[in-house]
């Protein structure tokens, strides 16, 4: 047969090596701790589950649904906006559902950018912000982040590089790997950078809730003239637990969500029902349950950062995100992440991901999910401390 061009630009999935070793190690029996892949073990909470079950049994919502959402749900989107971050938001023109962020990101990369069309994203980052890119055939370019860097200062020398100008620039705060996290002049210094150089800004806002130490991430739909220039993403998969259910949203500027909408149009008939309503219930119903499961990301991080601070391996605590981002130790930074990560499969017994899966910038890391339970914590801390 003749070469899938759009699949050959897609570069070898890193996970996958890391993965079958993984697999092949639990076929011969091994306990593997699994802390590499970021899937939520959390149970939804019941009153959610409940609403499910009972939109479920009533046959009228088993038909096609709306691919852009439900109106029930676009407005408790608009009112969960308003009551958290007091921003206004027309239900019709600027929010529509879609299938978890992920799906709703790619889709809109793939209505608005055309092949040459120019866009950043942060290396590294999560995968999809830059495939999404490469998947519609634009031509991505990387912005370096990390600690020892200025984003600003990297902003500016790759928009003086490149031509054409960006379209378009995809962020997330806190951010997946990194944990970064950013106040809101961060997004006042953007919203000016962007306007100047007419970049649209796509901002993946899945970790909202996910934040520990006191700390209070800003929506990028707060800023004034941010609805101008961008739209936001959250999912319902962290905050309330739901990864499986596939279902977030896109609010803001009312152009991107009428280009969002109508290729949604061609592509889907909408979430299931059910799980709409069941959205509704969980956005407009107690915060406690999205406390408690707070609670539950805040004691693993605890247990996993003081742990490995215990047996030499020194990380900083990240205040946002479900996930650890440790700089391999010194004795093994050469491994590089990949073989770092084969290393401690093998002999401490311990999955996780390696930070070059990010993006060539993060290799000198891998990233720990917290997807395990104390217990489990400490026992993959205790055959991390036998090979170190």
């Amino acid at each position: 047969m003749q070469e899938f061009r759009r699949m050959s630009r897609l570069p070898p999935y890193v996970f996958a090596t890391v993965n079958k070793i993984k697999m092949d190690a639990r076929h011969r029996g091994e306990d593997i701790i699994d802390l590499g892949m970021g899937n939520p073990d959390i149970p939804t909470p019941n009153h959610i589950v409940e609403k499910l079950v009972e939109a479920a049994e009533k046959g009228h919502n088993h038909r096609y649904s709306a691919s852009m959402g439900i109106t029930k749900l676009r407005h408790a989107i608009c009112d969960w906006y308003k009551r958290r971050y007091d921003v206004e938001l027309d239900p019709d023109e600027e929010a529509i559902v879609t299938i978890g962020a992920k799906e709703g990101l790619s889709h809109l990369v793939l209505a608005t950018i055309s092949p040459g069309d120019v866009v950043f994203a942060p290396n590294p980052t999560y995968p999809i912000h830059p495939y999404s890119v490469i998947i519609a055939g634009g031509d991505l370019r990387s912005i370096p982040i990390g600690p020892d860097r200025d984003f600003f200062e990297d902003l500016l020398i790759a928009v003086k590089q490149t031509w054409p100008n960006p379209k378009m620039l995809i962020i997330s705060y806190p951010h997946n790997p990194t944990t970064a996290v950013v106040d809101r002049k961060f997004f006042e210094k953007l919203v000016d950078f962007c306007k100047e150089h007419e970049m649209v800004v796509v901002h993946d806002f899945a970790y909202a809730d996910l934040v520990f130490d006191g700390y209070e991430p800003p929506s990028f739909m707060q800023i004034p003239g941010a609805k101008d220039i961008g739209v936001e993403f959250f999912s319902l998969s962290k905050s309330y637990s739901m990864p499986g259910w596939r279902i977030g949203f896109c609010v803001g500027n009312p152009r991107l969500v009428g280009a969002l909408r109508r290729i949604k149009s061609y592509l889907d008939y909408g979430v299931f029902q059910p799980i709409q309503i069941a959205a509704i219930i969980a956005l407009n119903g107690p915060y406690d349950c999205v406390k408690e499961i707070v609670d539950i990301y805040k004691e693993r991080r605890d247990v996993l950062i003081d742990g490995l601070d215990r047996v030499g391996w020194h990380i900083e605590k990240p205040k946002g995100t479900m996930f650890v981002w440790g700089k391999i130790p010194d004795k093994y930074i050469e491994m590089g992440s990949v073989e770092f990560s084969k290393f401690l499969i093998n002999e401490a017994k311990v999955a996780v991901s390696p930070g070059i899966g990010f993006g060539e910038y993060g290799d000198d890391y891998v990233r720990f999910a917290l997807v395990e339970n104390p217990q489990r914590t400490r026992q993959a801390i205790r055959g991390i401390k036998q090979v170190l």
